[in-house]
């Protein structure tokens, strides 16, 4: 329940569905699993726990929802065996190599006579829309695996005009400065890992882990390079990495914070679930608000 990477995303207006449509809608498009042709399958699952048969959990001012991804497994190198002898064959038929196009045709045939007999991957994604802020956070690191799950919903509830929660140009501005130690979102401060690189054809790359971010072996590196990610850490609170590409990553939460529930055991698992949930969110939306209003805040003054 304790989301590790975020994607998030500001609605152009505000969601005034109530949870019993929420719940037909998302219904409607639940997870089914693959049939025996079908490479991959999405829909809508349950957030808390399976055994908890609710589609939208509603929470205070926000709703958790999940999405339940199911693919076929084939290996490159099981294809590729048994590819190749139906190549060859072929090819001894007509008389000459076959064309790629001829290639890709036989691939893909064969594709689907094993898709049947292939393994199934399953993984569930979570995420929440918060109706104060007007923003949908999901917990994902990648910003295609995000946009699936934006396409399913825009099924579901008919429209999502989402955008990325920041601009990209003002959040570049602030990855600089924040390197620089200077208009940090409010409560952080910088932490130790940092990763620039050049703007030019070549883009030299360079990182630095567990380093003094204000040493001037780092510091240098500004001259001609950009940061495209730096770990921020709140004084009291939790740790994380902005990206340039919009994406917070690697959040950690502190031992009191994910501790401070356990004396409720999991004899009520909704209760617990519950719990744990409103602690996350609250902080993170605390880290995410304070980043939104430095990078909107300097964006304005450069």
């Amino acid at each position: 329940m304790w989301f590790k990477n975020v994607r998030v995303y500001q609605l152009a207006s505000p969601l005034t569905l109530d949870q019993a449509s929420l719940e037909q809608a998302f219904a409607e498009y639940k997870f089914v699993p693959c049939s025996g042709q079908e490479a991959v399958r999405s829909g809508f699952s349950f957030p808390l726990h399976q055994s908890i048969t609710q589609y939208c959990h509603l929470q205070a001012n926000r709703w958790f929802f999940a999405v339940k991804r199911q693919e076929k497994v084939l290996p490159a190198a099981v294809i590729n065996e048994e590819l190749q002898p139906k190549i060859d064959s072929m090819a001894q038929e007509q008389g000459r190599p076959l064309s790629r196009k001829e290639k890709q045709a036989l691939k893909e045939e064969l594709i689907q006579t094993l898709l049947p007999r292939a393994f199934s991957r399953s993984s569930l994604t979570q995420g929440y829309y918060d109706s104060e802020h007007n923003w949908l956070v999901i917990n994902t690191g990648g910003a295609g695996k995000a946009e699936d799950i934006l396409a399913l919903l825009r099924k579901a509830l008919g429209s999502l005009p989402a955008l990325p929660w920041l601009d990209n140009h003002k959040l570049n501005n602030s990855l600089q400065l924040w390197l620089q130690h200077q208009a940090l979102p409010q409560g952080f401060v910088p932490g130790s890992d940092v990763e620039l690189k050049a703007p030019d054809e070549e883009g030299a790359k360079v990182k630095f882990s567990n380093h003094l971010l204000s040493a001037e072996e780092v510091q240098t590196h500004l001259q001609d390079k950009l940061v495209t990610r730096i770990a921020l850490q709140q004084t009291d609170g939790l740790s994380l990495t902005v990206s340039d590409d919009n994406g917070i990553k690697q959040i950690r939460y502190p031992d009191l914070l994910t501790e401070q529930h356990e004396e409720l055991g999991w004899e009520d698992l909704a209760l617990r679930l519950d719990a744990d949930l409103l602690l996350m969110a609250d902080s993170l939306n605390k880290a995410l608000l304070a980043i939104q209003q430095q990078v909107a805040g300097q964006q304005d003054s450069i």
